[in-house]
């Protein structure tokens, strides 16, 4: 599906089914794109959205929410999406890959 695959900068948000139980598949999924500014999860599960985020190549995921974030906080993206975090005590210059997970707790 080639909205999947891009990185797109607009309000733009993809649900694709899967086999109840696939983690592992889904994460194939999620991740085999060149891109990884950001990703989101949706589970009543705090337990397999903790392991997803693990799993997920992607500079931000945010559980039970999306696009909530401070400014303040590093920021960046894996792969294609960006070098490095900037703005946060964790920027380098030699491309670090520090991942920052945000958690809606009145959703898990």
């Amino acid at each position: 599906m080639y909205i999947a695959q891009e990185e797109s900068f607009g309000p733009v948000m993809v649900i694709s089914k899967f086999k109840n139980g696939d983690v592992d598949g889904v994460l194939r999924r999620a991740n085999a794109t060149k891109y990884g500014l950001a990703s989101g999860v949706f589970t009543r599960d705090i337990s397999k959205a903790l392991y997803i985020s693990e799993k997920l190549e992607a500079g931000t995921v945010f559980i039970n929410t999306y696009n909530k974030t401070d400014v303040a906080a590093p920021f960046g993206g894996f792969k294609l999406s960006g070098f490095g975090k900037d703005l946060g005590k964790f920027f380098s210059p030699s491309l670090i890959s520090h991942l920052r997970v945000l958690i809606n707790e009145k959703n898990t």
